[in-house]
């Protein structure tokens, strides 16, 4: 069969999706046209269900499920990895957060309801695609902004600080895992089907552990010029065990944050005993 698939240029999802896209592995057949975009477009399309498979933010998953199942391999989940809320302004650190422009990679991410859940009274947003944000902050076009990603590891070297870890805050709560992104695969194919897609995955990160950590001219070609000691941080920091299958304590994270989700925006409870393929 023929799949769309789409995730992000991140070294986490070339990482994983490496061999399974490009013939590293066995694939029983199967082919993959790949679309990579930044994650808020991906979630966009998921909410319009465009592409067959799709990397979303856990953030999204209410509005999708739908049409999407979570597949149990190439998740972003972890402890540690939330996103971080920064500033270049030192007198912003005791600043009431409400009265602050606040830069938010995307409307439907898991940063945003990270960042909502923390400070929800937050008025003053401005939603960017993740990799403009830490410049928008070192320019004043806003007073601070939520990074994921690599700029983890860089806003530091370019003088600015961290007003709260979000993550950090998530945990405190819920005593849980972050949920940060998933696989999702359309509901439309055959319970088969999605089994094998799940199978798949797995497999080529297994293949992509298994030689780490060497990296790809996939991974690097997508890189966004970062250098590989930081694609190693990237990968180290967003893909483990979580990443080759979810397990009990990866599926109550995510239950959690849908639990969350409808919470926050007054929903009715989503039943989610059909939320992940089987």
């Amino acid at each position: 069969m023929h799949f769309t698939i789409g995730f992000s240029p991140c070294p986490n999802d070339t990482f994983i999706f490496d061999a399974l896209v490009n013939g590293a592995i066995d694939t029983e057949g199967h082919q993959f046209d790949v679309v990579l975009e930044d994650v808020q477009t991906l979630n966009e399309w998921a909410v319009q269900g465009k592409l067959d498979i799709s990397k979303i933010s856990y953030g999204v998953l209410p509005k999708v499920l739908p049409d999407y199942r979570v597949l149990q391999s190439g998740s972003a989940l972890g402890t540690g990895v939330g996103p971080l809320l920064i500033t270049r302004d030192p007198a912003n650190l005791t600043k009431d957060i409400n009265q602050l422009t606040v830069a938010i990679p995307g409307m439907d991410t898991t940063a945003h309801l990270l960042f909502s859940l923390a400070f929800p009274g937050a008025a003053h947003k401005k939603f960017k695609v993740f990799h403009e944000i830490e410049d928008a902050v070192l320019h004043g076009e806003v007073d601070a902004g939520v990074i994921i990603h690599e700029n983890r590891f860089t806003y530091q070297d370019k003088g600015l600080l961290k007003i709260r870890d979000l993550g950090e805050y998530w945990e405190s709560i819920t005593q849980s895992p972050i949920p940060l992104g998933g696989i999702v695969i359309k509901r439309s194919f055959e319970v088969a089907i999605q089994q094998t897609i799940d199978r798949l995955i797995r497999k080529s990160l297994e293949h992509a552990f298994a030689r780490y950590p060497e990296l790809t001219d996939y991974i690097r070609s997508h890189a966004q010029e970062m250098s590989e000691e930081v694609m190693r941080k990237h990968i180290d920091l967003y893909v483990n065990h979580y990443s080759l299958d979810l397990g009990n304590t990866g599926r109550k994270a995510v239950e959690t944050l849908v639990a969350t989700y409808t919470s926050m925006h007054q929903l009715p409870p989503l039943i989610t005993n059909d939320l992940f393929t089987v």
